[in-house]
């Protein structure tokens, strides 16, 4: 009887657990070129070690794609390769861990026969100037504290106190659109959940009250955080590990 009850216990506790991962689980593609070299049979497992979730590739779209559009991810096979996702949890993870200097090592560390394929080195940058925000950006940092230091990495002030795979900003301040990510923040996961931007964002329903203190601005503090970022340099992801 005393197994019986431990066993249910067990169960109980390590079941939200596994539908948590589960709901982390994605699909991938990728060209035929980066397939049969390998770099998939590589690469898929080492991040589904590390974070428990299960990646299944796929022939044509995925939760993610590699190929020539979205945001810069590697080189190599003679061109610069991308990658497109949707805003569920999984890819969301997925970029930040390949973007990463742990993921990038990974890139680096798939040499077959010695030598390396592929580089998170990108050496084509975005030709587009970039625009400069209007707004206040001592505001907006003290702003960006306030709000989304809970989760990000701000600065060298909280550096310590963002959560698990959250990107920093300064991380992602080397995506091409983070103009884009930063200004439309609240469109994207888990951000609705618990974001209001005044006379923008439609009310939380009543029957799905955000779970966490709900982020509450108006958009001149909204662009006063994007004044902000856009002075933050962006990461210095280094050049491969060259591994001996």
């Amino acid at each position: 009887m005393c197994d019986v009850k431990f066993l249910a216990i067990v169960i109980c506790v390590i079941l939200p657990f596994a539908v948590i991962a589960q709901d982390r689980d994605f699909t991938l593609s990728a060209p035929a070129e980066i397939v049969e070299t390998g770099f998939l049979k590589y690469l898929l497992p080492r991040f589904s070690l590390k974070h428990s979730v299960r990646v299944t590739q796929v022939d044509t779209g995925g939760d993610i794609t590699i190929g020539t559009d979205g945001v810069p991810a590697f080189s190599g096979l003679g061109q610069v390769w991308s990658i497109t996702r949707s805003d569920a949890a999984g890819p969301e993870l997925f970029m930040g861990w390949l973007l990463s200097d742990i993921g990038q090592r990974t890139i680096a560390g798939f040499q077959p026969n010695g030598t390396p394929l592929f580089t998170a080195e990108i050496a084509v940058k975005a030709a587009t100037p970039e625009l400069v925000p209007e707004g206040d950006p001592v505001a907006g940092e003290a702003l960006s504290m306030l709000h989304c230091g809970r989760c990000h990495v701000i600065n060298e002030s909280n550096r310590m106190k963002g959560m698990g795979q959250t990107p920093s900003f300064a991380l992602m301040r080397t995506f091409p659109d983070w103009q884009t990510r930063f200004g439309r923040f609240y469109t994207l996961n888990p951000h609705p959940s618990f974001s209001q931007v005044e006379n923008v964002t439609p009310p939380f329903s009543e029957q799905l009250p955000p779970a966490i203190v709900p982020v509450m601005i108006t958009e001149g503090e909204l662009q006063a955080i994007l004044a902000y970022v856009a002075t933050i340099a962006p990461a210095d992801l280094g050049a491969p590990v060259q591994v001996q």
